[in-house]
């Protein structure tokens, strides 16, 4: 539901974005607005951007190969990170130049009220693509703000889609106000300043996307609430002691990771070891549905008080080195 979701805002924001791109380029040629070609061009960015998400996804989809044993799920990440830095530069760097050229040589506007009218007409449309937007977001944004659910989701399409059509909704708002107050007060140098806010409000945004789709590159963990889930899966297998650590990585926006050493009694058959690996592998993708590799290691816990010192003979009476891992867990040097 989430990938459908993604994929519908996505391509409902790329249909009102051509749209709106070819009406504010007609707008900006007739009257000479330099915030309607900042715009122009930044709906431009933005329908580059979707179709880099659509391709993103399209390329996540492709099987695991020799060279590529986990998938291709980071496809989405990476095309969500070109799309933060297609917005800094086609959106933002170039309306910041439009802004200083418009400010240095202010230009009066022809017939203002077209690029008016035009400016209204992309803010009902954008409005419907950013509800769109919302509507699947709330879909999977449960009790979380609109911040947290930007900072938390591994899905990159939807917090992408959210922040460009809150810039896009804001720029137009910008342009809105610096050719209005052009038009009340004939001093073109407003419509250079509005171009000016517009530059700024997207590459800020641009910053926010390309801070949170790195951090989604390098490799986020499953969320807190998936990691008490995936906890809670393990500790539920009857052969399964503790959990001596946890590690989880996402692979793609629906591929987790997992990882796991867990504790088991020093009298256990191998055959009541698979079982009981087996049983846990089984509830964690129960409760975690994108949990598809797991991996557990069945170890014996020993607590810091218990630990041998370094050098000392092993459980089979054989001398060993070893260092102690989190949690009390022991490894070999």
């Amino acid at each position: 539901m989430a990938v459908e979701g993604s994929t519908k805002a996505v391509v409902t924001a790329l249909a009102a974005n051509l749209g709106i791109a070819t009406s504010k380029f007609i707008a900006a040629a007739i009257t000479g607005s330099a915030s309607m070609l900042a715009e122009g061009v930044h709906s431009v960015a933005d329908s580059g951007n979707q179709v880099l998400l659509l391709l993103g996804g399209r390329r996540a989809r492709r099987a695991a190969s020799t060279l590529h044993p986990f998938g291709y799920g980071r496809e989405r990440y990476v095309y969500a990170f070109l799309v933060a830095i297609v917005l800094f530069t086609m959106g933002g760097l170039y309306a910041l130049y439009e802004a200083w050229h418009k400010i240095s040589d202010p230009h009066e506007l022809r017939t203002p009220l077209i690029a008016v009218g035009v400016l209204l007409v992309a803010i009902v449309l954008e409005s419907s693509a950013m509800r769109t937007a919302v509507r699947e977001s709330n879909k999977v944004r449960g009790q979380r703000s609109w911040v947290q659910f930007v900072r938390d989701a591994r899905a990159p399409e939807l917090p992408v889609i959210l922040l460009e059509d809150t810039g896009a909704l804001v720029g137009l708002l910008c342009a809105l106000a610096g050719v209005g107050l052009t038009v009340l007060t004939g001093n073109p140098i407003f419509d250079g300043i509005g171009t000016l806010a517009i530059g700024i409000v997207l590459v800020a945004i641009a910053v926010v996307l390309a801070v949170e789709t790195k951090s989604l590159l390098v490799g986020e963990a499953a969320t807190p609430e998936q990691a008490a889930m995936i906890q809670e899966a393990l500790l539920a297998e009857p052969g399964i002691n503790r959990v001596i650590h946890l590690r989880t990585v996402h692979l793609g926006p629906d591929d987790l990771l997992v990882a796991a050493k867990v504790a088991v009694d020093a009298d256990d058959e191998a055959v009541e070891l698979s079982r009981a690996i087996d049983g846990a592998e089984a509830r964690i993708r129960a409760a975690v549905p994108s949990a598809k590799m797991i991996y557990v290691e069945p170890d014996l816990y020993r607590p810091p008080a218990a630990r041998s010192p370094v050098g000392s003979a092993g459980p089979d009476g054989a001398g060993q080195t070893s260092q102690t891992g989190p949690e009390g867990e022991s490894t070999p040097a």
